[in-house]
């Protein structure tokens, strides 16, 4: 066995599966620029710490249930007449996570709510939060069941 794949089985055991897997191409690299070792270094940790970071935020936005992916990028502010852009800043903001509120979007059908959560959403999984998308309906139907639920504890 290579000193190369003695490393790479042992960065595995340590559950650092992305480095172990591109190790080469680090190596490659630190060689062709002449890094220090702790310059090495830094690259394989800030590698690793990346991909995890990355691989984070795609459980997140799986775990989110969107039912297709929009960006506030692509959010007409100018055809929402009921949202300026400073509120739409503040919700951008994501103070009212930090203070533990939800945010539930009403209206009529066709006006953006969807899209407005979806984004809003997507931004703060980039910045670390974790997000559930669910509809009004959905919404209902957990709160009857719950109450459901309670009804039928409290009367055995």
């Amino acid at each position: 066995m290579s000193q190369l794949t003695n490393v790479q089985e042992i960065l595995r055991a340590l559950h650092l599966t992305e480095t172990a897997s591109h190790l080469p191409i680090l190596l490659k690299k630190a060689e062709t620029e002449e890094r220090t070792y702790v310059g090495f270094l830094h690259d394989v940790l800030r590698y690793e710490q990346q991909r995890r970071e990355e691989k984070l935020r795609e459980r997140c936005l799986k775990w989110a249930s969107f039912p297709y992916y929009k960006t506030l990028d692509e959010f007409q502010l100018e055809e929402q007449p009921s949202l300026t852009k400073r509120q739409l800043q503040q919700l951008c903001e994501l103070v009212w996570l930090d203070q533990l509120f939800n945010l539930i979007l009403l209206g009529p059908p066709g006006v953006g709510k969807t899209h407005l959560a979806i984004g809003i959403g997507m931004e703060a999984i980039y910045q670390g939060y974790k997000v559930t998308f669910i509809t009004m309906g959905e919404l209902v139907h957990a709160l009857k069941t719950e109450v459901i639920v309670c009804k039928e504890t409290q009367h055995k």
